[in-house]
């Protein structure tokens, strides 16, 4: 059975509700690196993550990817473009095996009017995405390759619910998904990660990345900015 039993959006709705969601919803499913939208096409609904995951991604004029974020199951994206009626600002490729539900932006809206503790929740999610975005635009003008990198490691660790005071980053995203997200290269990734675990900062255990000293990297990234300061001068 069709079920948006898993969407945080919807977590506040009754299991009927969810149900006629469902039911005004229309169904696919995505292989992995399938593109499901184009930037600027005109494409307006919504997409819930019943499973799988997607990645946000454009590209630059030299053709390199940008990833702006993955969307994971029980999330949503497409929200904008529902909203402001305007064309897709990116491309979303499938990242897994993913199942989609896409609702119209009739139907997206009258959720948005018929349930007030949904709006808020988008709401919550336009400011967090601002927010983000307004620190990697601070990264790129000033922050250089490496400090970037360490920068992304930082924004993606969570604390660790088995050991307290201590972070991880779990699943650990493939280099070139990092070296995406910060506009560098996956070598550049690769080499800031191995001289990290060789200065015992990191520690790369299965799909974990465990941040074994948060503090020392944030004191890496500060140092890089002093010297680069001095060089300047």
């Amino acid at each position: 059975m069709q079920s948006l039993d898993n969407i945080e959006l919807l977590a506040g709705l009754t299991l009927v509700e969810r149900q006629a969601i469902a039911a005004k919803c229309s169904w696919k499913n995505y292989a992995p690196g399938k593109q499901i939208l184009e930037k600027s096409s005109t494409s307006r609904d919504v997409f819930f993550v019943v499973s799988g995951s997607v990645n946000i991604v454009n590209f630059g004029v030299s053709g390199r990817e940008v990833a702006y974020a993955t969307v994971e199951a029980g999330q949503y994206f497409g929200e904008l473009s529902a909203i402001d009626g305007r064309p897709r600002s990116a491309n979303v490729i499938a990242n897994k095996d993913c199942q989609l539900a896409s609702m119209s932006p009739e139907n997206f809206t009258e959720l948005l009017k018929e349930h007030p503790e949904a709006s808020i929740q988008v709401l919550q999610r336009l400011a967090r995405i601002i927010r983000v975005n307004d620190e990697r635009i601070l990264d790129l003008s000033t922050l250089g390759a490496v400090q970037r990198v360490c920068q992304e490691l930082l924004r993606m660790a969570e604390p660790d619910p088995v050991t307290p005071g201590s972070w991880l980053i779990y699943p650990m995203p493939t280099q070139s998904a990092i070296a995406s997200r910060v506009s560098t290269t996956r070598e550049t990734v690769a080499r800031v990660l191995g001289q990290l675990s060789h200065d015992d900062l990191v520690l790369k255990k299965g799909k974990n990345l465990y941040l074994k000293n948060k503090e020392g990297i944030e004191e890496l990234i500060s140092s890089l900015a002093t010297s680069t300061s001095n060089v300047a001068r």
